[in-house]
């Protein structure tokens, strides 16, 4: 009567009678014929292709992070090599701090009274400082702040200057070195 030793130990405890036994085994026959024990398997194998196609979007959109984030770095390293001003290269030297380093450029004066003023800003492109027109520099610096290593602000070099100050006749030089 009973098809498996789970059913036999019910039935001999007592817990199942015969009939109930039965009725159980036909069910499972019946699910059997129909493919209703089938649901289960569908269901998992749905849920695992909701959980691949997850998977799948999340690898797609991390990958068009990063080529969205190479193409911006490409397109700055463009801007930077094109549109650097050319023919800076003088006697006067510059000294700037980049990534706790002490850099120098040599610049002309002309040059190097923009970049004091802010017209002019520094930027990096591997080894190189490249200079920029501030305007440029501004917009580069939305993108990729890290790239552009000085950028004076216009307002320091053109600071009101207090007529109570004792040392106001004392004008203390820009490219003061100590």
């Amino acid at each position: 009567m009973a098809k498996n030793a789970l059913q036999a130990q019910l039935l001999k405890a007592g817990l199942v009678d015969a009939k109930k036994a039965k009725k159980i085994n036909q069910q499972q026959q019946h699910a059997v014929k129909t493919g209703h024990h089938h649901d289960e398997v569908k269901n998992a194998l749905a849920q695992a292709q909701a959980e691949k196609l997850a998977k799948d979007q999340a690898l797609n959109r991390e990958r068009q992070i990063a080529l969205e984030q190479r193409t911006s770095a490409a397109n700055i390293r463009q801007m930077l090599s094109q549109h650097q001003i050319q023919g800076t290269t003088g006697d006067v030297l510059y000294q700037f701090v980049d990534a706790g380093k002490i850099k120098k450029i040599y610049v002309t004066q002309e040059i190097y009274n923009q970049i004091v003023l802010g017209r002019i800003a520094i930027s990096r492109l591997d080894e190189q400082y490249p200079l920029l027109p501030r305007a440029l520099a501004d917009k580069i610096a939305e993108r990729a702040p890290e790239v552009i290593v000085i950028r004076n602000e216009k307002s320091a070099a053109t600071q009101a200057v207090d007529e109570e100050d004792p040392y106001a006749a004392y004008v203390i030089p820009d490219d003061l070195m100590w």
